[in-house]
């Protein structure tokens, strides 16, 4: 991927970010995110970039907890449930840095207490990515139990691929240093959003795919197309109507102008 593919793409994930389908801008001040890898280039040290051949996000132990068929909600809290709150949310990339719709999310972790639910589904639940990537939890800061620090269990899958089993940890947890199988690859990105917390993660799952090659629109033509760099004020048409560029980017297949408000404005 060439620097400016890198950019548009943050570019894009920006303005999904203005349109609410992921964490607050204020988050990419802790730990890197896969999605500011594509500003650099450059590894960062935690979690996985996703420039096309690196590695993906590591795997980790599925325990002896987890229990299938788990309810389809992106809620495991109701107005009582005790525990400080705690919103997860963020991106599933596939190699090439390219969000993947529909990714299967399915989360367990323990309660406050940190006891898992093994009869019923308290605290267990699975969701599904949307059009960008993007995925969001309401749940709690989970308790701990003897031997092991704060984590969050997670199973991801994109579409017809293997399914990737992992844990998500927290910042600044003194077991984190005894925990035998803690990776700091996998520490979300947290910070304080008073009642609670709120904490970012992005996915890079082992998905091979092939970005289209960036291209501009033939001159004179306004037609909108994917592959196509445009920039902000171009207008484009596109299904027979106007639109008019909000903010500079690489067009991608899912982020037409009629559903990617935040990228485009009716004509």
């Amino acid at each position: 991927m060439d620097d400016d593919n890198k950019i548009s793409r943050k570019a894009v994930l920006r303005a999904a970010l203005a349109a609410g389908v992921a964490v607050p801008a204020a988050l990419v001040a802790g730990p890197a995110l896969a999605r500011d890898a594509t500003q650099t280039g450059k590894p960062p040290e935690l979690t996985p970039s996703c420039e096309e051949g690196d590695e993906p996000t590591p795997p980790q132990m599925e325990g002896p907890y987890f229990k299938p068929n788990s309810p389809q909600r992106t809620s495991l809290v109701g107005p009582g449930t005790p525990g400080t709150r705690l919103t997860v949310s963020g991106y599933v990339f596939g190699l090439a840095c390219l969000p993947v719709a529909r990714a299967l999310l399915d989360f367990w972790q323990a309660d406050v207490n940190g006891a898992y639910d093994n009869v019923g589904y308290n605290f267990r639940g699975h969701q599904f990515t949307d059009a960008n990537g993007a995925f969001r939890l309401s749940t709690i800061v989970p308790g701990l139990y003897p031997g092991r620090t704060r984590h969050i269990h997670v199973k991801v899958q994109a579409p017809g691929r293997p399914i990737l089993t992992t844990q998500l940890y927290f910042p600044n947890e003194p077991r984190n240093n005894t925990d035998p199988i803690f990776d700091a690859r996998l520490l979300m990105n947290v910070r304080d959003a008073p009642p609670g917390k709120e904490a970012a993660f992005d996915f890079v799952l082992n998905v091979p795919q092939n970005p289209s090659p960036t291209t501009t629109p033939p001159p004179g033509g306004t037609t909108w197309a994917a592959g196509a760099s445009y920039a902000a004020g171009v207008r484009v048409t596109y299904d027979g109507r106007g639109y008019v560029c909000l903010q500079s980017h690489t067009a991608q297949p899912g982020w037409e102008p009629p559903s990617a408000p935040s990228l485009w404005r009716a004509d």
